[in-house]
């Protein structure tokens, strides 16, 4: 740790730094709401195949995101041990963004060897670039506050990403490929992927990492170490699996129900709309409401609110007003749930290094990160599974079996998800007076060292 630790960050920093999940999520969001979509209405994919894909791939990053951890924790650099792979990893990123949505004109077997490359190489991307960035906010400040500002800043990036990924690839598709959907998503990604990579390059020239770790060996004992005397890391990251399950399964499966249910395809980005303005006027707030009722209380809230949609979907079936107005209520929560989730995650790093002596930013955040990459993986598994059980047939009409699916995906299987997450921060104890604790015995150790 150094003497300016506890510096506020600069209004432009933060701005760079949010910058960086804008980017992220221009290639994230995409993935996660349309993939599925597109591999098994456009590329070709049978939903049966395309569910097998999404969990090996995510097999491949339980192996690759502690790797990365490792990594991190023993990279030294004149630009510190995070920023650099955000440099490095921001062209590759755009690139297989770009070829997860471009069908080659192969025949079935070798496009779905080509859809396990694809999709496989860019989640390796996404965690070389994701992991370090992610950290950055624990080593950019220990001020709790700034944490939770860092925070905002990164959602209020992230959901205008994910608001110009998600509302505006189906109208860019349409705009840039008429006819043709495969060259309209491919043209469209291609231009997300040279905005995110100017996003990110903004992200690295603009921030700074202040908060240096102590030199320690990171092993494979280590991780066990910090794994077992971590304890809200743990549940932290098993909310993160299921907050991140919620938003997949939900985000994933609402173009199925528009198109099957209602036969309007076409509200997709208006049904975006209805969820990403409220998140993103929410977590504007979302400090100050921190500051007053604190992070653990608020997030309670936030991750209750997020029940209103699918409830909202059992009380009133097929009425569009209350899919539409429910699922606007539920930004809300969603929005609340966004910053803080993340703003809890650094406290993390302080309380492993309080219980073991080893600060490891880059294992911390990678083990978060295959959590989250999990739950965004049950946004594909589960509802290719429930389409292939219940009878699904691409662009024809369901059965009543079918459709019944496909609405379990946006009702019991989301609200489950939720319940699930709230259990796990009950048992969440790091809290904002425990934290303040930990940041001065750090403190009073390292002057010790210094002294002696």
């Amino acid at each position: 740790m150094t003497k300016d630790v506890d510096m506020k960050v600069s209004i432009k920093e933060k701005l760079g730094y949010g910058a960086g999940d804008m980017a992220c999520n221009l290639v994230f969001q995409p993935i996660a709401v349309y993939l599925l979509f597109f591999y098994t209405d456009i590329f070709g994919l049978a939903p049966a195949a395309a569910s097998v894909l999404f969990l090996v791939a995510r097999v491949w990053d339980a192996i690759n995101d502690p790797i990365m951890g490792f990594v991190v924790d023993r990279t030294r650099s004149r630009w510190g041990k995070l920023r650099p792979y955000i440099l490095w990893g921001a062209v590759p990123l755009g690139v297989l963004g770009v070829l997860c949505f471009t069908v080659p004109q192969w025949g079935n077997p070798a496009k779905l060897a080509y859809a396990y490359v694809t999709y496989i190489g860019l989640g390796m991307l996404f965690t070389l670039v994701n992991v370090p960035y992610a950290a950055l906010t624990s080593a950019m400040t220990q001020d709790t506050k700034q944490r939770t500002s860092l925070s905002a800043y990164r959602m209020i990036g992230a959901t205008l990403g994910g608001m110009v990924a998600i509302v505006g690839l189906p109208l860019l598709a349409e705009a840039l490929g008429g006819e043709n959907q495969a060259r309209g998503y491919q043209l469209s990604m291609i231009l997300f992927a040279v905005v995110g990579t100017a996003l990110l390059m903004w992200t690295f020239f603009s921030t700074r990492e202040r908060v240096a770790a102590p030199k320690a060996k990171v092993n494979l004992k280590a991780v066990s170490k910090i794994l077992s005397a971590n304890r809200p890391l743990i549940f932290l990251s098993l909310f993160f699996l299921f907050f991140l399950g919620y938003e997949a399964v939900s985000n994933s499966s609402a173009i199925f129900y528009l198109k099957y249910h209602y036969d309007r395809e076409d509200l997709i980005s208006l049904f975006t709309l209805a969820l990403i303005v409220p998140m993103l006027i929410t977590t504007a707030f979302v400090p100050a409401l921190a500051k007053r009722l604190g992070k653990k209380k608020l997030l309670f809230i936030g991750i209750l609110v997020n029940l209103v949609s699918p409830i909202g979907i059992l009380l009133f079936p097929g009425n569009i007003v209350v899919l539409f107005a429910t699922k606007a209520v539920s930004g809300v929560g969603y929005g609340v749930m966004n910053v803080l989730a993340w703003a809890f995650v650094p406290d993390t790093v302080e309380y492993g290094q309080y219980k073991t002596g080893i600060r490891s930013e880059g294992m911390v955040y990678s083990i978060v990160g295959f959590f989250l990459k999990t739950g965004f993986a049950l946004g594909g598994l589960i509802p290719g599974l429930v389409l292939n059980l219940t009878g699904y047939v691409a662009n024809q009409a369901q059965t009543e079996t079918a459709l019944a699916g496909i609405q379990s995906l946006m009702t019991y299987i989301p609200a489950a998800l939720v319940l699930l997450g709230l259990l796990m921060m009950v048992f969440y104890k790091l809290d904002e007076e425990k934290y303040e604790e930990i940041v001065a015995e750090l403190k009073r150790r390292e002057g010790r060292e210094t002294t002696e």
